[in-house]
């Protein structure tokens, strides 16, 4: 034959042809293959193995390449089809060589699978059973078993005749696990492996139960005995398929190792494991077995094994024998031993299974484990498997969910530290559902009993941050309606936006249970203080309560309102709804500091009105309880919270508060309507109401409440005039029912709410007035329900009866009760009067928001400002200072309002000045009465401040008659009878007198100065204040009078020396005064004397010298110091008092006051210098021009013209070069400095310049002019006058100092007291 047919040429001759054919492909011949020759070869002994081995292999090629070939030629004869297997069957039994046994294998098979004959394949079962009932030996029976196993993988028909048709078979299969050799066992278990895995286990569910059960007791003893590779692998490999099988592993559970055979009809117990509960380890010998595998090298098998411990957990819900048998710290073992996906998986899913048994963590193999499981943690994150990490954070958050609080997981904070370092890694983990199972574990790790010593408070605000920021980068968009989880821990989205959503809520329970953990936290002082933290630790404030208070705060504040917001927007989820609520409740108590300003911005930003909506559209119909309570909690708190910001703090507001409390705790969570149901609400007519925080009354009052405290911060629940009219239907109906009154609380929303929704409402008439009035009497302390707001202002004095009943009362509570924090003090006692500051002051000072509310208040409703004045005249003194600075307010911003303001108020004062006359000389020798004392000082201070603001050209000024004449009268006469060391009266008064004398028209003031001068009482006053200021040894400073009524002295004065010259005006008592003790001052102490007061001074010298020395009003006295020794020289006598000496000191003094930068005291030194050199001109003109023509007249003016452009124009530099060239010629200037002050001219040009430097420039270029000068500078000064002529009036008065009286603290100064003389 040739190399590749297949037939045996001795015999072949003799077979029947139609039993050879040439079998494969067409165009290569084929394969010539004699089935007769075949199985004679088979059978006969004389043919060697190496010819059997090739014809198998030639047999293998056809059923490989030609299908169906073999088939046809063996249908021919069914009896030669059996012959052919029986042949083969016989080869196994006959072969010794092993490959030619596995080409036996491989043809047997696949000649069964080529016929598709159920006869063949009866035979062949019933063969084999032949064969194993004449006790074949372990040579025979190992092909044998070997061809069985893969012959029902290979035709799983062959498994299901198995099972039901022979079972004598499968008894002998069970006998072969007797059998000590280990091979045999082997492949006896390869058989039965093969059996349960066919067909996905369905002939394992026929197998008769005795059979079942047999092999699984068999089972046990062969793997308990088991030392090859081999068998351990098929048994391990048989349990997992029988443990999948929940009657088998009750049997395995068992334990029983009944050896003898069974029989089809015998019947094996099946509830032998409803005890094993409560069997021991020794009684179970399977936990023992799969610990053993644990224990084993081979991670494969570990991996089995953990595989069947999690279904043996799972079908038998017994998990003590394992807990029992320590196989939890064999496989926590494992999972630090290992970083293969399949181990990790397979360990932590059996140890969640293990952690439903409470014997798991009382026997405290959690604490064993934790620390590797943190550990395996760690690496499973790194995988590229994330159903790992996720299986392992389930684990994690069983443990610590189940531990009991007796046993500490994390006693000290390394381990804390690592077990949030891992949750953390899950929480920044790419997939979704491993990001929300660390939230769940971290969850849990926020239990009390899992926190360290001290208290991790930095970690824990980490992981709180990580899980804030992981939100933020969601794509999370307004949610779907879903269908809500039953178990939150299960919950398994199917797309990203339901991740989203599931790992926002999850993230909410996180966030939920840190604020639980911070606020058990500040409850025990151990931990609020975190006692055991290192003193050294650099990070302890990170680590600190308060540190995570306001973490948590921040996190809420900047991402959780906004993204839960917006995931709600649309369709809102009551789940996570619940959850927010809950966590802004906690906000609450974790930082009270912050809760004021916290709770203004949530109801600001509308979360009044959110809740409520919430609770209208989830929880009507008592759907969704949990989300109706959550909502009524953080209502409650923040409308408390809210409350106390504007209930007094007193005994009458705590109880208010309480009862608002009460009547939010009874009636909101009832109270699960839409807002648009409010009125209805509201307008109903309850009947009788047996408790008084519960019923319809009661939601009344509530609802009331709750509009008023959401419409303090900004939000309009409903429409104002809906508002307006549903509150007065309210009043009405509770005075109609008369059964209570309306409790104080609900009271005061009702007001507040009327005042603030008036504007859009039309008036209450008469019968409404009534009714609210009745209401408003029915409160027997006003100021208990008084808000202070602006809008209860305007309502209260809006209407008549109102204003007089509670105008009054109103305006006190709203100057005493200052805008500031519950508890704090008031700040009314520290208000500045306006005149106590040393800054300059003046009408156009702003005034504070709450003083502009009352000046609009007194623009709508003038009578306000008579209730002011009464109040500056007969209230306290706190209360009337304020009311003063409102007064004064209003005055300095008359022109805003009516123009004859100033009038309309004087005659008031007049009274008020009158009354405190009166009471002053009815306590005349027996003290001044307190409110004199307290009123006298404000009703003068709102004297000046009139006077400051009325303009000059008021009617008041033109004539010195009338009530202005009558309040300069009386305002003398209290200054004359007030003690000297009353200064806070005396001081506004000589303000205000000699304000009167400098601003009256030069005509008028003849009647003032007779009345002044005529006042014995007044200048008594002034005497004693120029006496008090003299420098004496025996006077301490403290006696000495302030520097501001010394002011005022000295300006009064001068006005009264000045006056008098010009009217002659009989004096009846003069002052004395020491020339020589002024000319000193000036001279050494002015360093140390206040510029204002040098000023005064030198005003008060000014009017002196202007009278040459010589005034009734006062008298001089002179020293030594000033006009040398007598006999007077001649000198001396010409300029007595003042003396050559004393020329010469107030000539230095001046030049060196002439240097300074104040600008009154400039003006002031120019005008006294100019006043000396007229004196001097009068009274010794030699003199005079030894003064002008001092070196220090030309320093003087080099120095000015060297301080810039703007200070060689300015009317005292131009008006000391005119004086000097008037009083010393021209040799007291160079050329140089004259035309300097050409050139500025020339430059400025057009530029507009004050009155003053246009007057004083144009005398002193008409004085150049005068002189000898070269042609072309005389031309320069021609053409520099001729552009001043051309200046329009309006362009050369340029705004210098607004007004005509400025305020220095408490001093005034008539500006044109100071305007710069011009010649």
């Amino acid at each position: 034959m040739s190399s590749g047919d297949i037939f045996y040429d001795k015999v072949h001759f003799r077979h029947d042809p139609k039993w050879s054919g040439r079998l494969g492909p067409a165009e290569g011949g084929g394969l010539l293959l004699c089935v007769a020759c075949v199985i004679e070869m088979i059978e006969s002994e004389d043919i060697s193995s190496v010819r059997k081995s090739f014809a198998l292999i030639g047999i293998c090629q056809v059923l490989r390449c030609s299908p169906g070939a073999l088939r046809e030629l063996l249908r021919q004869d069914s009896s030669v089809s059996l012959r052919f297997t029986a042949s083969l069957l016989g080869m196994l039994h006959t072969v010794e060589d092993q490959a030619t046994l596995e080409k036996v294998d491989q043809v047997l098979v696949q000649l069964l699978l080529e016929l598709q004959s159920e006869m063949s394949y009866r035979f062949v079962l019933d063969e084999i059973t032949k064969q194993l009932n004449n006790r074949l030996g372990v040579k025979d029976l190992l092909p044998t078993f070997n061809f069985l196993g893969n012959l029902v993988e290979a035709v799983p028909n062959t498994a299901h005749s198995l099972v039901t048709q022979y079972v004598p078979l499968l008894e002998h299969l069970c006998s072969a696990l007797l059998h000590p050799d280990e091979a045999l066992k082997a492949s006896a278990v390869y058989v039965w492996l093969k059996l349960f895995r066919t067909a996905g286990g369905s002939a394992a569910r026929s197998l008769p139960v005795a059979i079942r059960d047999r092999v699984c007791m068999l089972l046990l003893q062969t793997l308990a005995n088991a030392s090859s590779p081999n068998l351990t692998k098929n048994c391990v490999g048989l349990l997992w398929l029988l443990v999948q099988l929940p009657e088998a592993v009750s049997v395995l559970m068992n334990g029983k190792t009944d050896q003898t055979p069974c029989h089809e009809n015998q019947n094996v117990p099946t509830d032998s494991g409803q005890n094993q509960g409560q069997q021991s380890p020794d009684q179970c010998p399977l936990p023992l077995m799969l610990k053993k595998l644990l224990m084993s090298g081979d991670e494969a098998l570990q991996v089995t094994s953990a595989r069947c411990i999690a279904l043996v957990l799972v079908h038998s819900q017994c998990s003590a024998p394992f807990i029992q048998a320590d196989v939890p710290e064999f496989l926590f073992d494992r999972l630090a031993s290992s970083n293969s996906e399949v181990m990790l998986w397979s360990a932590y899913s059996c140890l969640l299974l293990l952690t439903d048994d409470p014997l798991f963590f009382s026997q405290c193999h959690s604490v064993y484990g934790i620390e590797s499981l943190v550990r395996s943690l760690k690496e499973a994150l790194q995988l590229t498997n994330l159903e790992v990490p996720k299986q392992g954070l389930l684990l994690l958050t069983e443990i610590l969910e189940r531990q009991p609080p007796s046993e500490r997981l994390f006693p000290s904070g390394s381990g804390f530290e690592a077990v949030s370092e891992a949750v953390l890694g899950g929480v920044s983990s790419s997939c979704l559902r491993v990001a929300r199972e660390a939230a769940s574990a971290a969850s849990a790790l926020f239990r009390l009993n899992h926190q360290s010593r001290p208290v991790q408070y930095g970690k824990i605000g980490a992981l709180i941050e990580a899980i804030t920021n992981r939100l933020s980068e969601l794509p999370l968009h307004s949610a779907a309606p879903h269908r809500t989880s039953r178990s939150l821990k299960r919950f398994n989205p199917s797309n990203q936006a339901s991740s989203c959503e599931g790992f926002l809520l999850q993230s909410m329970v996180c966030f939920q249970a840190a604020c639980r953990l911070a606020e058990e936290c500040l409850s025990e002082p151990v931990l609020k203080e975190n006692t055991f933290t290192a003193p050294l630790k650099h990070d302890h404030v990170q680590d600190s309560l308060e540190s995570l208070c306001q973490c948590l705060l921040c996190c809420c504040d900047s991402v959780w309102i906004p993204i839960v917001i917006r995931m709600c927007e649309h369709a809102p989820n009551p789940q996570i709804l619940q959850y927010f609520y809950s966590i802004l409740s906690s906000q609450f108590t974790l930082l009270p500091s912050l809760m004021p300003a916290f709770a203004h911005k949530l109801a600001f930003s509308g979360f009044y009105r959110l809740p409520l909506e919430h609770k209208g559209l989830l929880c009507a119909g008592n759907s969704h309880p949990f989300l109706n309570m959550s909502c009524c909690g953080f209502l409650q708190k923040l409308s408390m919270h809210l409350l106390l910001q504007s209930v007094p703090d007193s005994d009458s507001g705590q109880r208010d508060v309480e009862e608002v409390e009460n009547l939010l705790l009874y009636n909101l969570p009832a109270l699960c309507c839409r807002l648009s149901d409010w009125p209805s609400l509201l307008r109903e007519a309850p009947g009788l109401q047996l408790c008084d925080n519960k019923g319809p009354r009661a939601t009344q009052y509530c609802l009331v409440i709750m509009l008023h405290l959401a419409r303090q911060q900004g939000d309009r629940l409903l429409p104002d005039q809906t508002v307006f009219s549903s509150v007065m239907w309210l009043l009405h109906s509770v005075q109609a029912q008369a059964c209570s009154a309306l409790p104080r609380c609900v009271l005061r929303s009702a007001l507040y709410l009327l005042a603030v929704t008036q504007d859009k409402s039309p008036n209450l008439d008469l019968a409404h007035l009534n009714c609210l009035s009745k209401a408003l009497s029915s409160c027997q302390s006003f100021p208990s329900i008084y808000i202070r707001h602006p809008a209860l202002l305007h309502f209260i004095w809006r209407y008549q009866d109102l204003a007089e009943k509670y105008g009054p009362m109103v305006l006190e509570l709203w100057l005493t009760k200052q805008a500031q924090p519950r508890g704090a003090e008031p700040t009314l006692a520290a208000t500045p009067e306006r005149g106590e500051s040393h800054a300059d002051e003046g009408p156009g000072q702003e005034p504070d928001t709450e003083t502009i509310e009352l000046l609009t208040l007194v623009e709508k409703h003038p009578a306000v400002m008579l209730t002011l004045l009464n109040m500056v005249c007969s209230r306290e003194a706190a209360l009337a200072r304020r009311a003063l600075a409102v007064l004064e307010a209003l005055i300095c911003s008359q022109r805003d309002y009516d123009a004859d303001l100033c009038a309309n108020l004087r005659p008031a004062l007049l009274q008020a000045l009158k009354m405190l006359s009166v009471n002053m000389g009815q306590e005349l020798g027996q003290g001044h009465t307190a409110q004199a004392v307290n009123s006298l000082p404000l009703v003068l201070k709102l004297l000046c401040a009139m006077q400051a603001s009325d303009p000059p050209s008021s009617s008041s000024y033109s004539k010195m008659d009338g009530v202005h004449f009558k309040l300069l009268y009386h305002v003398s006469n209290a200054a004359g009878r007030l003690k000297p060391t009353d200064t806070g009266s005396l001081l506004p008064a000589l303000r205000y007198l000699y304000c009167c004398l400098s601003l009256s028209p030069a005509h008028c003031t003849d009647r003032a100065v007779s009345v002044l001068l005529s006042n014995s009482g007044l200048m008594d006053q002034l005497q004693t204040v120029l006496s008090s200021s003299s420098p004496a040894p025996f006077l301490s400073r403290s006696a000495c009078p302030p520097s501001a009524l010394l002011c005022c002295s000295h300006l009064l004065l001068s006005s009264l020396i000045t006056l008098q010259r010009v009217h002659t005006t009989q004096v009846k008592k003069s002052i004395g005064w020491s020339l020589d003790t002024a000319v000193q001052r000036l001279l050494v102490q002015k360093r140390n004397t206040d510029d204002l007061l040098l000023v005064s001074h030198l005003r008060l010298l000014q009017a002196l010298l202007d009278a040459d020395l010589a005034s009734a009003v006062v008298c001089l006295s002179t020293g030594p110091g000033l006009v040398g020794p007598r006999p007077l020289g001649v000198e001396d006598g010409a300029l007595y008092p003042l003396g050559y000496k004393g020329t010469q000191c107030l000539s230095t003094v001046l030049s060196g006051l002439l240097l300074q930068k104040h600008e009154l005291l400039l003006r002031a030194s120019v005008n006294c210098l100019s006043s000396l050199l007229g004196y001097l001109q009068r009274r010794s003109p030699p003199t005079e021009k030894y003064v002008a023509n001092q070196p220090w007249g030309q320093f003087l003016v080099y120095f000015l013209l060297s301080s810039g452009e703007s200070s060689r124009l300015h009317p005292v530099t131009l008006s000391l070069i005119s004086m000097l060239l008037q009083h010393g010629g021209t040799s007291v200037l160079s050329e140089p400095c004259l035309l300097q002050v050409i050139e500025a001219a020339e430059r400025r040009g057009r530029e507009v310049l004050s009155e003053e430097s246009v007057q004083a420039l144009r005398l002193l270029l008409s004085q150049i002019h005068g002189t000898a000068l070269q042609p072309p500078m005389k031309q320069r000064v021609m053409d520099v006058t001729e552009s001043l002529d051309l200046q329009a009036p309006g362009q050369s008065s340029s705004p210098g100092r607004p007004g005509n009286v400025l305020r220095v603290g408490d001093v005034s100064i008539c500006l044109s007291d100071f305007t710069v003389k011009a010649g």
